[in-house]
């Protein structure tokens, strides 16, 4: 798809430029263009920052301006934290990322310029995109280079993001209980209980089995887990102690 181009004005530091890229290629971005950074490109210092990123590095493109750096962009986002006292629509990076996405889908160019670490974008830089994007902060709204471009990115790809909210990591190991093992644990525990009298009365049984279930089905149990809640109630059941129980020498 249309990823946006990332485009930095004028950067100082090779280490910015660095940990950028690699921000970038956590986040599925791959174009980054540099307006006249200050040290010259290549840069050593940024290859040594973008570590497992530095192949972007080598599609890096180098302009004299940002006039010349969005010619090919239809869609600019700017990124500031000043007012500026233009006209201009101000979103927030979560916004930022949807009308990115949006315009993706149709084939629309886009991009987000960041300034320099030592004073950011000027009007002029500003007043040649489409719209701004300011990160809101607690109050001091001055971020690092990188870290603004980590933040974007990220945005961007959350907005696509598909990854569960929550998830129970069972390690390499273990698998998930198949229905049948779930089912046959079901069998083992209600036998035993109803041996033990716990279900009881009868006009309690079929609720209460349900609700065990249900609980045990929320729990999410490896095979693993399965196997040693049938050999807990073996134990509690048939009276096995791999030790004397207490009370006894």
């Amino acid at each position: 798809m249309n990823a946006p181009v990332i485009i930095l004005s004028h950067p100082q530091l090779g280490e910015n430029i660095g940990a950028a890229v690699r921000a970038m290629k956590n986040f599925g971005l791959e174009n980054l263009r540099l307006i006249k950074p200050r040290d010259g490109w290549p840069n050593e210092k940024a290859r040594h920052m973008a570590a497992g990123a530095a192949d972007l590095l080598e599609k890096v493109q180098l302009y004299d301006d940002a006039a010349s750096a969005l010619a090919d962009l239809e869609i600019v986002f700017a990124t500031t934290a000043r007012e500026r006292g233009v006209a201009k629509p101000v979103v927030t990076p979560p916004e930022c990322a949807q009308q990115l996405h949006a315009a993706a889908a149709k084939g629309i160019r886009t991009g987000i310029l960041f300034g320099g670490e030592r004073s950011g974008l000027d009007n002029d830089e500003v007043s040649l995109a489409t719209t701004i994007v300011t990160i809101p902060t607690a109050e001091f709204s001055s971020l690092n280079l990188a870290q603004s471009v980590m933040l974007l990115c990220y945005e961007w790809f959350r907005a696509a993001d598909e990854t569960p909210v929550i998830r129970i990591d069972h390690g390499p190991i273990a698998k998930p209980a198949t229905r049948k093992e779930m089912f046959d644990l079901f069998d083992h525990l209600e036998s035993e209980l109803l041996t033990s009298g716990f279900l009881y009365p009868p006009s309690k049984e079929t609720p209460m089995v349900r609700h065990m279930r249900a609980l045990l089905n929320r729990a999410r149990l490896t095979d693993q887990e399965v196997r040693t809640i049938r050999g807990m109630i073996v134990a509690l059941s048939k009276g096995k102690f791999r030790r004397p129980p207490p009370g006894h020498a």
